[in-house]
């Protein structure tokens, strides 16, 4: 072994290299940012995965020829002025992603501002090896080939074609949802491979990255902070409209950028964000489903410390609980029943409508009776309940339409967020017995509080209980399926569905509408605790047109 040697600078930046761009996509990435950076509002990006070639086109700034002589030079950065880090507000700043790319590859930057079109190639050190003047639109052209040509092992290693191009799209989807205003055309070769169009929010854009998700599934909210800097904005899909196989589309960004977060005063917790986001969604999703949701949060640069992970992908955030109590807060609004009219439900009736229009004795030939549009200003929360359809639904009259609550799970709403805040147990008059528990079943009765003790072979006696079981005469049957429970949560879901008013149950109105009244003050309307939609709104409108309300009789009979 010999003694320690310093190592040479050709390796170090090499070196640096390999930890900056470690795929294609990374290669994507690093030119999108110097794009944005540039102040660009149109983006192409063209891929020739066979010959290893990446081009990212943009209308921004240009560079000059001075600062094309050391565009690629290592450490050199036109958008950190200082020594402070704390103050980075670009995507990029550690000066290291075009001499990055110029090691493994072949870098040529086409780029005008002003008056004058340059065409330079770069050699594998970042420093200019030809350039000549070129006709050139106001912006900048950087092309990558040859990528990896002298990395064989890095060009081996990396996952397939078709994985690559996902890895691609995923690089390019973030950047387009924080940078709503940004035009993006994708190109495979000479083909068009898919394009996204500029918006004003993230709103605009998730509907075109996502095409079975509609603009009326999403609800987004852009919270103002007392600072009057900072402020969050909230996408979100809900929860009786869309959701997903994966976590996959949950997704934090800061300052302009999709990062995973870590706090200054939570080190060891493993996503802290996105854990808040599938908390504040929990039991208002089906089973093994996730939501859709997508936060940025706008941060004063001190706050954040970039100059943790050489991708910029993983951060330090100041202050991170508090953030998490205003995104959490932010979804807690976001999934309330709105006050105007919910537009969401349009497309579900018109179906419904139609479906109807079949059946009926008039063979209706209009194709939608649905207006896209809801009147503004209506209040959702004027319900007051007239009759009860089948024993099973509350049909409730509103100020603008009809609704239908599915009475049984719209009580187990009521009932399962009672039980999150007042969890009673009450002695039984009678132990109940139990046999053939295993240990597994026996410690979840435990941890739920229950009083329970062996009294024989196989044999378990219960002498208190959740106070909605009590008194019901399937107590043993409840007590069973709550020792069969996962964890604590699953068990108040238990105890709500079991003590629930069933449907075929007959209500008198006024009961009807304490359960209307009830429902609509919970925190999580829209959904039961296993994820069914409670409610089905149809609004008066939607009504008159299929009755044809507007038409003049006379005209209708051909007078």
């Amino acid at each position: 072994m010999t003694g320690i040697q310093p190592l040479s600078t050709e390796l170090v930046h090499r070196i640096a290299a390999g930890e900056v761009i470690d795929s294609p996509a990374a290669v994507v990435r690093e030119l999108i940012d110097n794009a944005i950076d540039a102040q660009a509002n149109r983006i192409t990006v063209a891929l020739w995965p066979d010959d290893w070639r990446i081009q990212v086109s943009d209308n921004g700034c240009g560079l000059s020829w001075t600062d094309l002589q050391q565009a690629a030079a290592p450490h050199t950065t036109s958008k950190l002025h200082n020594a402070d880090l704390s103050q980075i507000e670009t995507l990029g700043f550690r000066g290291e992603a075009l001499h990055s790319l110029a090691q493994v590859g072949r870098l040529n930057i086409r780029s005008r501002r002003g008056d004058e079109g340059w065409h330079v190639t770069y050699d594998r050190q970042g420093q200019v090896a030809e350039v000549h003047q070129v006709a050139i639109a106001s912006g900048t052209i950087a092309t990558v080939d040859q990528l990896f040509l002298d990395w064989p092992a890095r060009k081996q290693a990396l996952p397939s074609l078709t994985q690559q191009l996902r890895s691609i799209q995923a690089v390019i989807h973030t950047h387009a949802l924080c940078h709503p205003q940004i035009t993006w055309h994708v190109q495979q070769g000479e083909r068009q491979w898919f394009s996204i169009a500029p918006g004003k929010t993230a709103q605009d854009i998730l509907p075109q990255i996502l095409s079975t998700i509609q603009p009326s599934d999403l609800r987004s909210l852009k919270v103002p902070l007392p600072n009057g800097k900072e402020n969050l904005e909230v996408l979100l899909g809900l929860p009786d409209r869309c959701h997903r196989h994966r976590a996959d589309w949950v997704r934090v960004a800061v300052n302009g950028r999709c990062v995973q977060v870590s706090g200054d005063d939570n080190f060891n917790a493993l996503r802290p964000l996105e854990q808040t986001i599938l908390s504040n969604f929990r039991q208002t999703l089906p089973r093994h489903r996730y939501p859709l949701c997508f936060i940025h949060l706008y941060v004063e640069p001190h706050q954040v410390d970039w100059n943790r992970h050489p991708a910029k992908t993983d951060i330090y955030l100041r202050d991170l609980e508090q953030w998490r109590q205003r995104v959490a807060a932010a979804i807690q609004e976001l999934l309330q029943i709105p006050n105007g009219a919910d537009q969401g439900h349009s497309q579900k009736i018109q179906q419904l409508v139609k479906v109807a229009e079949g059946k009926g004795v008039y063979n209706l030939q209009q194709s939608s009776l649905l207006s896209d549009t809801w009147e503004e200003g209506e209040k959702l929360h004027d319900l007051r309940a007239i009759a009860q359809l089948h024993q099973t639904y509350i049909v409730a009259e509103h100020t603008n339409g009809l609704w239908l609550v599915e009475q049984h799970i719209a009580h187990e709403r009521v009932l399962y967020e009672q039980l999150q805040q007042d969890w009673q147990l009450v002695p039984l008059p009678t132990p109940i017995m139990l046999s053939d528990l295993s240990d597994q079943q026996v410690d979840q009765l435990s941890q739920l509080g229950l009083d329970i003790e062996i009294f024989g072979p196989q044999l378990w006696a219960v002498r208190t209980a959740p106070k909605p079981l009590a008194e019901r005469s399937d107590c043993q049957e409840a007590l069973l399926e709550l020792s069969q429970c996962s964890d604590p949560n699953a068990a108040l879901v238990a105890t709500a569905c079991r003590s629930a008013i069933r449907n075929g149950t007959p209500l008198e109105r006024p009961e009807m509408q304490t359960l209307l009244d009830q429902w609509q003050r919970t925190q999580r309307p829209r959904t039961c605790p296993h994820g069914r939609p409670i409610y089905l709104s149809l609004e008066e409108t939607n009504l008159a047109r299929f009755f044809r309300r507007h038409w003049v009789i006379g005209k209708s009979h051909g007078i």
